[in-house]
């Protein structure tokens, strides 16, 4: 078995305590690489936050969307959180839910999402977290599509209906496959039930900033890091904040407490507002992406 070791970079500035690193996280398999350890662990040595950029796939269309991918991914984006295109996408604000719509009305099923990522992992080793729902997972049997979304390169799972308690059968199912399984904490949430959460969660922890569904804000929550350090309490997995973050001032923000910022909307606004044009809409989501890394390191 061959092992990687990330070794450690010496900076002239202290690095965030980002309370999630451990001696295990550090070493990766060949035969079974950890993507989403080793790219927490680099941005942690090089003092920064991960960029966690959210599309749906398919939108507006396959060959636009993998073009958008990986413009992404040129352009700052460390994880790609591909929206699986669903008809009832309750997480989801007006942005997304229409974004959805637009892929399914262009033809995509399960089959193209799969294929897409077989597509992007020609080009690309950065990773890949499903963000979907437990219908479409159920419907193809649990397992089954557990095995096939790890055959073609996906690294974890962010079920948005799938609680911790209802999820046995997929933990059991991605435990076997070393799936990662991201659960969400909201605002809302229990400080008692925090722990029910992180402890079954693996990969890293989401943090709904925002009560209610996807969408651009204005501004953020003001007790964001009183929260983050709440859910550290009871993890050491990385920690990372999304829904309402548009700008790069609300990533700088962000990144100066979470591990990582995920930004949705303002990404898919690129391609709504470019219909018409998709080579322009790739360019505006990469400059949109540029624009957004600016604000990653923890100031």
């Amino acid at each position: 078995m061959t092992i990687i070791a990330l070794g450690k970079k010496m900076f002239p500035f202290p690095l965030p305590n980002r309370g999630w690193m451990r001696d295990d996280s550090l070493f990766l398999t060949m035969e079974n690489p950890d993507r989403i350890a080793k790219l927490f662990s680099t941005c942690n040595e090089n003092g920064r936050a991960a960029f966690v950029g959210y599309v749906c796939a398919c939108d507006p269309d396959f060959e636009t969307s993998l073009k958008v991918c990986k413009k992404l991914l040129d352009n700052g984006v460390d994880i790609l959180e591909l929206g699986v295109p669903f008809s009832d996408p309750l997480a989801d604000g007006l942005t997304n839910q229409l974004a959805a719509q637009r892929a399914l009305e262009a033809g995509c099923s399960q089959n193209d999402v799969f294929r897409l990522v077989e597509e992007i992992r020609k080009f690309s080793e950065a990773p890949i977290v499903f963000y979907t729902y437990y219908n479409l997972i159920f419907s193809q049997g649990v397992k089954e599509y557990v095995e096939r979304a790890k055959a073609v390169g996906v690294d974890g799972l962010l079920t948005l209906d799938l609680p911790p308690e209802e999820a046995d059968e997929i933990l059991k199912a991605s435990k076997e496959l070393d799936m990662k399984n991201v659960f969400i904490v909201a605002p809302t949430t229990p400080k008692s039930r925090i722990p029910v959460i992180t402890n079954a969660a693996s990969g890293f922890i989401y943090y709904v900033s925002r009560e209610g569904v996807t969408g651009e804000r204005d501004d953020l929550a003001g007790d964001l890091v009183e929260r983050i350090e709440a859910i550290r309490e009871h993890t050491e997995l990385p920690v990372v904040v999304g829904f309402g973050i548009s700008n790069a001032g609300q990533v700088r923000e962000v990144a100066k407490s979470a591990d990582g910022v995920v930004v949705g909307s303002a990404l898919v606004n690129c391609i709504s507002g470019n219909l018409s044009d998709p080579d322009l809409a790739v360019n505006q989501i990469g400059k949109k992406a540029a624009e957004l890394a600016e604000g990653l390191v923890a100031g």
